[in-house]
């Protein structure tokens, strides 16, 4: 009868609706199921034989929460109908209303995992029971989407256990341990794996109450609610404030729980769902939602799953890996891999720099198995698979060696000679520069086709992306087996094609050249910091320039000038960056002083000698102004991206400007965020600030040509 339910009643009368979409790994809401859950309520409603049902999974998880590509086309589906947004939205809502007042008791057998509308499901059932899985999670993580749980999670929950435990799981997704769901009263019980839907089934065959309390006369909302109950109405002037402080207003998921919550608890059932699906609604026809569900789940899984790597390729798995340079880059490289089950040879110049790359592993794994989420065994044999060395012999028979050695030419093509003097014909050798040219270096190997970017972004261990960068002579199966080793380490890779600074640096230079720029201008230091953090980016942009030297970042240009020689074209910050290494001796964090000052007893500060250097102009620009240039220049080089084809698809664009540098989530990233604005618009603004600022933002035939036809980056994008 059913595709996605199993459906079997016994001889006591007790129906067990088993979730299995045959077709997926996990079990999701696709409309298929939320159907076919409609139609076994409405059977277990009408069979007087029926004296209650059990829910549970076919599955190891139980289900995982909304299908994001069915959102995603949800989105255009409705983006224009608010009426036909809202009636989608109440659908499942009113499913799950009808299971909780149909007259029969429903029980969760939660065998793993349940995140969002799989929550949302055992809220609304009668009595709820999880299986002490390790490795099964409960929670509402529709924040992280730019939404809120629209089938109930906002009311049920709070009526379960309290506004002050409830809202901290809503507003930050956070998930909790089945042990802990029951401790805070979300489920009723909590037993051994294997043992829930006989759990589920004893409750049934008692006395089963198949009345939600909300619904008895006289419920209270645990803890209170309602703006007259003094309790309640702290929780919301303090949430409100901290969702001020961190969301800078830039999120509206948050605000909108906050309020359904509030309005919600404080009125009948039937009420607050409707005021529920009416914030859902508005945040599914808010473009943040959009921006965010395409961007950091439908592409990024794409991403991650190597969509678009070649078929025809045969896999690689990469079982002993070289890096060249044990500084930070190199161990962060190591541990990563290690982690992963490779055998890692990890050399440096002598035998004590290698060791102290080690030791960076070491002292990563010490934090974890501190926190109890490793044992001390595993973690030994995760640090004994890393083998520090001088000797290039111990290369070979490596099926991928990655050179993190300094940002110079000779060195990197003096290791690269050594390390291929090792390695079989077959063996893939990687750079990990993020600003070389890779075809130029290639040029130092005698492979050239197997020689391609790998550009880690530091703290290796934390940062999830790896930019795949394609020299000229690289082939299309280096290109493919490299994405299968970032895809082996767990990372997140865009493929780019050769340029200089790639996609990620270069764009990302745009951002510290406009705040030193600015800088020069006269605009207030602080002004441009807290506007970059106010727009949404996570650091400003002389913070961030500090944190990756000022020194380097003048090497850089330094040896780009020697490259590009009367080609070369000095950028309006670079003027800035000369005077405070050159002239000032404040080279950067690392050296002790930059753009701030970093004293040893207290917090790092503006240097207060800016003033002086640059003083500030007698007119200061508005946040609103700093904050335009500073995002619409990273947008703006990132369509120049896509034109000059370093980049082939707009949403590595998008993912590599999220997960690469930090530009704010809630756009999309920096294509999203142009048609977000609608690339009509976007093109008028920027020949604005080009009349008024300078030639950088003047854009391109191609980008004016594509703002006439109206054209967005996304087919489901702004067309105006």
């Amino acid at each position: 009868m059913f595709e996605t339910i199993d459906y079997q009643k016994d001889a006591e009368g007790i129906v067990t609706l088993t979730i299995d979409l045959k077709d997926r790994s996990m079990n999701v809401l696709t409309p298929q199921f939320v159907s076919e859950l409609s139609q076994a309520i409405e059977q277990v409603a009408a069979d007087d034989a029926v004296k209650g049902a059990i829910i549970t999974s076919g599955k190891d998880s139980f289900v995982a929460g909304a299908d994001l590509k069915g959102l995603d086309a949800l989105f255009v589906a409705v983006k224009d109908d608010v009426a036909e947004a809202f009636d989608k939205v109440r659908s499942f809502s009113l499913i799950l209303r009808r299971m909780e007042t149909c007259g029969k008791p429903f029980a969760a057998a939660i065998n793993g995992t349940a995140l969002g509308g799989g929550l949302e499901i055992a809220l609304a059932c009668h009595y709820r029971v999880a299986a002490d899985n390790p490795k099964a999670v409960l929670g509402l993580p529709e924040v992280q989407v730019g939404l809120l749980p629209g089938a109930g999670g906002t009311q049920r929950l709070p009526r379960l256990i309290g506004l002050e435990a409830s809202l901290p799981l809503m507003l930050q997704g956070k998930h909790v341990a089945p042990a802990k769901a029951a401790e805070l009263g979300i489920v009723h019980k909590c037993v051994p794996a294997g043992e829930e839907v006989a759990a589920a089934r004893a409750w049934l065959t008692a006395s089963p109450d198949a009345e939600q309390p909300w619904d008895k006369k006289g419920f209270k909302v645990p803890g209170g609610a309602g703006a007259m109950h003094p309790k309640a109405v702290q929780t919301f002037m303090v949430g409100t404030a901290m969702l001020a402080k961190e969301a800078r207003h830039n999120y509206p998921a948050p605000i909108s729980i906050m309020a359904s919550v509030f309005e919600g608890t404080i009125v009948p059932m039937d009420t607050a769902l409707k005021i529920e699906a009416r914030y859902f609604t508005k945040l599914l026809l808010d473009p943040v939602s959009h921006n965010m569900v395409r961007t950091l789940f439908v592409n990024k899984q794409k991403a991650d799953k190597l969509a678009y790597r070649s078929a025809d390729v045969p896999r690689l798995e990469v079982r002993k890996l070289g890096i060249l340079g044990a500084g930070m880059m190199g161990a962060g490289i190591a541990y990563v891999s290690a982690m992963a089950g490779q055998q890692v040879v990890l050399l440096d110049t002598d035998q004590a720099a290698a060791e102290k790359g080690k030791g960076y592993s070491e002292g990563l794994l010490k934090k974890v198995v501190e926190r109890g989420k490793m044992a001390q065994s595993k973690a030994a044999d995760i640090l004994a698979r890393i083998h520090p060395t001088v000797s290039y012999d111990e290369l070979e028979g490596c099926d991928l060696v990655i050179e993190a050695v300094f940002e110079n030419r000779e060195i990197k093509a003096d290791v690269t000679a050594k390390a291929e003097s090792q390695l079989g014909e077959q063996a893939i050798f990687a750079s990990n520069t993020s600003t070389l040219p890779i075809s130029g270096l290639a040029q130092a190997s005698r492979r050239p086709e197997r020689f391609i970017g790998l550009h880690f972004f530091s703290p290796v261990d934390k940062m999830p992306l790896v930019e795949v960068i394609v020299g000229e002579k690289t082939s299309e199966a280096t290109i493919a087996q490299a994405l299968d080793y970032v895809a082996a380490i767990r990372k997140t890779p865009i493929v780019v094609n050769d340029s200089r600074g790639f996609y990620t640096s270069r764009v990302f230079g745009t951002y510290t050249n406009e705040g030193a720029a600015m800088l020069a201008e006269g605009v207030n230091p602080a002004l441009i910091e807290n506007a970059a953090k106010f727009a949404g980016m996570p650091v400003g942009p002389l913070a961030v320039t500090d944190e990756v030297t000022l020194d380097l970042a003048w090497k850089v240009a330094v040896q780009t000038r020697k490259d590009m020689g009367e080609k070369y074209e000095p950028s309006v910050g670079e003027p800035v960056i000369r005077k405070f290494v050159e002239e000032l001796d404040r080279k950067g964090k690392r050296f002790g002083k930059g753009f701030y000052d970093y004293p040893a007893d207290a917090p790092k500060h503006l240097w207060p000698g800016l003033a002086e250097v640059y003083p500030h102009a007698e007119k200061q620009p508005d946040a609103d102004e700093v904050a335009q240039r500073l995002l619409y220049i990273q947008a703006l080089e990132t369509a120049r991206c896509l034109e000059e084809g370093v980049i082939s698809r707009a949403e590595d664009g998008d993912i590599g400007s999220i997960f690469g540098w930090g530009f704010p989530p809630y756009t999309g990233g920096t294509l999203s965020f142009i048609d977000t604005i609608g690339i009509r618009k976007f093109v008028k603004e920027c020949e604005r600030l080009a009349r008024r600022h300078g030639k950088r933002f003047r854009p391109s035939k191609w980008l004016k040509d594509r703002a006439k036809r109206g054209e967005p980056f996304h087919a489901s994008g702004a067309k105006s």
